[in-house]
């Protein structure tokens, strides 16, 4: 009996031991082909092969298409977190901190994350269920056969459009963060328009707006390398589009969250916060 629970035991840790290798080698294929999309694009943007007119399509879908949904969360979450952070900070009499710090909230984490966020939601589905339906359906094929790039024609504009469109996105979630936050606090809690506008003028620099644009731009690249991969590796017809569709969403919104902090940690020690004295 020992031996046969010590075997059922020893057994059991060889297969974790086996899921979790497998799970290893699939992560490192998975970062693998992004990479080489990564490296196939970046050399036809070298080489100057760039369709134009198709990233300027591109741009009136992600940047205007998006532009609603994104101002809408801006708005909304500056205004929640006014709330959150006048109440807290009125208990202990520093209500006048409340704009500087949504401010630069804003501006270095708030907007840019969840403006990459919502436009992952909206157009990295998109994105990964139309590049996905191309593929089962061979028209990735026929593009080949035709001696068109599939690269250069479906991700390369794709990727221009969102590294233009992600910062002004995100630019247009910080400011109607900071607006509709300022109208609840100087409407709801009585705080001085004036002492407000200031206050978020003295503390929130270039450097914060600064910050958001760039985290803004790395990841509508993320959002872009991540879907197009997840859509052109689609398999087994209709299920296979959802199954990539799901997975871009998911993938995309950890690689947002996960490179959150590595450039927070990277761009407040090249682009410090401003220190706020009250």
């Amino acid at each position: 009996m020992g031996y046969r629970e010590k075997g059922t035991k020893e057994k059991s840790q060889m297969n974790a031991i086996a899921r979790l290798g497998g799970i290893s080698t699939r992560f490192i294929a998975w970062f693998g082909s992004v990479a080489l999309l990564v490296v196939d694009a970046l050399k036809l943007i070298a080489t100057g092969k760039v369709r134009w007119r198709e990233a300027l399509h591109h741009i009136v879908a992600i940047g205007f298409g998006s532009q609603v949904v994104v101002m809408i969360t801006g708005a909304f979450t500056g205004a929640v977190f006014a709330v959150q952070a006048y109440m807290k900070f009125h208990e202990i009499g520093l209500g006048s901190a409340t704009g500087p710090v949504v401010s630069v909230a804003m501006c270095r984490e708030l907007g840019p994350v969840l403006a990459a966020l919502m436009v992952t939601g909206r157009m990295g589905a998109s994105m990964a269920a139309e590049l996905g339906t191309m593929r089962v359906t061979d028209q990735i094929d026929a593009l080949r056969v035709m001696g068109v790039n599939p690269i250069e024609y479906l991700v390369v504009p794709r990727l221009l459009a969102i590294t233009i469109s992600m910062p002004v996105l995100v630019a247009e979630a910080i400011v109607l963060g900071i607006l509709a936050a300022g109208v609840l606090t100087v409407g709801i809690f009585h705080m001085p328009g004036a002492w407000y506008e200031g206050q978020v003028v003295a503390h929130t620099g270039l450097t914060d707006f600064a910050v958001g644009l760039i985290k803004g731009a790395v990841f509508g690249v993320l959002i872009v390398f991540i879907c197009c991969r997840e859509g052109l590796a689609a398999r087994h017809g209709a299920v296979g589009v959802g199954i990539a569709t799901t997975h871009s969403v998911v993938h995309t919104s950890l690689a947002v969250l996960v490179s959150n902090l590595l450039l927070t940690m990277v761009l407040n020690q090249l682009l410090p916060i401003v220190t706020i004295g009250f």
